[in-house]
C-alpha cells in the first residue's frame, strides 16, 4: 500500500516506514505530523476522490531537522565591475511514515 501526499509544497510517494526529506515543518524530534493525501493506491484498488480520501489519514514522525546542500549565486556584468557572490542552503524537515490508514 502506498500514497501520495502533499508535503512541503510537492507531491511525494510514501508507504510505511519510507524516509522524506520535506521544506522545514516546525516541531521537535517525535512530534507526530499529519500529511495530507492526494492519492491512495491499495493493492488493485485506487482512491483518488475527495470523499474516499476523507477517511485516509497519513501520519508521520518528525526524524530531525537539516539543511540542504549549499547552491552559490553569482551574479556579473560586464565591464562594470559588478560581481556579486551569495549562497543559500534550504531548511529541510527529515520524516519517518508511521501509518496509512
Amino acid at each position: 500500500m502506498y500514497a501520495i501526499v502533499k508535503a512541503g509544497g510537492r507531491q511525494e510517494k510514501v508507504s510505511v516506514g519510507d524516509i522524506v526529506v520535506v521544506d522545514r515543518i516546525s516541531g521537535t524530534s517525535g512530534d507526530s505530523v499529519e500529511l495530507e493525501p492526494v492519492l491512495l493506491v491499495d493493492g488493485d484498488k485506487v482512491t483518488s476522490d475527495a470523499k474516499g480520501l476523507e477517511k485516509v489519514t497519513v501520519t508521520a514522525e518528525i526524524v530531525r531537522d537539516d539543511k540542504g546542500k549549499k547552491i552559490s549565486i553569482v551574479k556579473y556584468k560586464n565591464k562594470t565591475g559588478y560581481r556579486k557572490r551569495m549562497g543559500h542552503r534550504q531548511k529541510l524537515t527529515r520524516l519517518k511514515v508511521t501509518g496509512i490508514k
